[in-house]
């Protein structure tokens, strides 16, 4: 089916969700690739997979980044995460991923951009 009323991305495109995945490991942000480089490199000893696409029922998300072993997703936020509507869609998916036994820990841009050590420490406390 369609995309639903909290993500209007997924309304606009009729496209699979692994075709939109496919697209954002393409179109990576900086902060993403950052991070990128040191997950793919196993610098935390534990496998991670980018832009991952995931099925709840109706609902269809691609997280950013996702480790299966401890069901935990990391997201590298932006400025627009700090709109109300795309701040409520957030909370609104967590409590999804959540409801499934996920856990979601939120970087922004900056705090991966201007300290990765930081956040890679953050994410090793997290996997603990």
């Amino acid at each position: 089916g369609g995309g639903n009323k909290y993500n209007p991305m997924y309304k606009k495109y009729k496209r699979s969700i692994y075709e939109i995945a496919k697209e954002l490991r393409k179109n990576m942000t900086l902060a993403e690739k950052t991070l990128w480089q040191y997950l793919r490199n196993n610098a935390l000893d534990i496998k991670f997979r980018r832009q991952e696409p995931f099925y709840f029922g109706e609902y269809r998300y691609v997280a950013d980044f996702y480790c299966p072993a401890k069901k935990m997703i990391i997201e590298i936020d932006g400025d627009v995460h700090d709109d109300r509507e795309v701040k409520e869609y957030d909370e609104f998916r967590e409590e999804i991923f959540n409801s499934q036994g996920y856990k979601i820990i939120r970087f922004s841009n900056e705090q991966v951009l201007s300290s990765v050590d930081g956040v890679l420490e953050s994410i090793l406390k997290a996997l603990k």
